[in-house]
């Protein structure tokens, strides 16, 4: 007998099941200590005596799971599965699995057969709705995080489900609702995530007043924080606060100088605000990273501003010829040719 697997056993004699059985508790403790290479080996020996020992063929796909060995976990799950069709740990191993993969579809027939032996596991109950999410399948998420909130309230993997939920639908108020019980709930210790989100409600709502709070309360707390940077900016734009806007604009740049949205943003501050030469600069930058049809845009109406109404001509008939139906581009045009006196068409 193997003395390793007698650390924790009593002394004296063993039938050769005992032994197994405390070779697999073994190889738990040290699948609990993360001492994942020993783990193996225990749960390695207990194969070698009996290849369809469930508590190993789990132990196996848990130690490979955590190593990231998703394939070999995958076989030794199914395994254990062929032997012991209702073996719930093995179901949720091989879900998770299937999960790390992007194979929704396949993690969700597996969950849904654990959910047979154990319907009010939220944990389960949480990653199907999550599954069904990523596959856009959104009556069927929404029904099984409603369920969440059955079981547990303030469940917050199913209130933040259902935020995301709504927003990916274009559902901003529904969506606010369940990201402001989110904030109820922690209040100032509020996830920025939860901040951020309720934020972007706000900007898509277009109450930008009201997301500049939100926004701000995140940068107190994390004044790198990218998406409060870019979504103060952009409320501070939907508020007309162009100097405002650009203050965070140009902090975005900062550190991604060749971003080219970013870049047409800025110019559009500068324009906005009658600091033309500076937007001429912002859009130029855009463009020498790559074309960018509201860049051309920006520049034709600086040149109007400044009366060069020829340019301002030549770049509008640029865009109008590769997006002919552009309303605001034939508008400008039709300005910039009444202002020159001639008439679209001619030299």
């Amino acid at each position: 007998m193997n003395n390793s697997a007698m650390d924790d056993v009593e002394s004296g004699e063993l039938s050769a099941a005992d032994e197994l059985s405390a070779v697999s508790k073994k190889g738990y403790r040290l699948l609990r200590q993360n001492r994942l290479a020993e783990a193996i080996a225990c749960f390695d020996e207990v194969l070698g005596a009996d290849a369809g020992n469930n508590y190993a063929l789990v132990g196996m796909g848990d130690a490979f799971r955590k190593q990231g060995e998703f394939r070999k976990a995958i076989e030794h799950y199914r395994q254990c599965i062929e032997f012991y069709p209702d073996n719930t740990y093995a179901m949720f191993g091989l879900a998770d699995c299937h999960r790390f993969f992007g194979q929704y579809d396949k993690a969700i027939v597996m969950w849904e057969r654990y959910l047979v032996h154990d319907g009010d596991n939220i944990n389960v109950l949480t990653r199907v709705a999550n599954a069904h999410r990523k596959l856009r399948r959104f009556a069927d998420a929404k029904t099984v995080f409603l369920r969440v909130l059955e079981l547990d309230t303030d469940n917050a993997y199913a209130l933040i489900g259902l935020g995301h939920l709504h927003y990916d639908v274009r559902e901003y108020a529904e969506s606010m609702t369940y990201w402001n019980r989110m904030l109820a709930i922690n209040n100032d210790s509020a996830d920025v995530r939860v901040l951020t989100s309720i934020g972007n409600c706000h900007r898509r709502l277009k109450t930008f007043d009201q997301g500049v709070p939100f926004f701000e309360r995140v940068l107190e707390r994390e004044p790198d924080n990218s998406y409060a940077i870019f979504g103060i900016a952009d409320c501070f734009r939907g508020m007309n606060e162009h100097v405002r806007a650009l203050k965070y604009w140009n902090r975005i740049l900062e550190t991604d100088p060749r971003n080219k949205v970013i870049l047409t943003r800025a110019g559009d501050a500068c324009r906005s605000i009658g600091e033309n030469e500076a937007a001429q600069s912002y859009y130029e930058r855009a463009l020498d990273v790559e074309f960018d049809v509201y860049a051309v845009l920006g520049l034709a109406l600086v040149a109007k501003v400044q009366g060069r109404y020829a340019d301002a001509i030549a770049s509008l008939q640029k865009l109008a010829q590769q997006d002919p139906g552009n309303q605001r581009v034939a508008t400008e045009l039709a300005e910039c040719h009444a202002k020159m006196g001639t008439q679209p068409g001619e030299p």
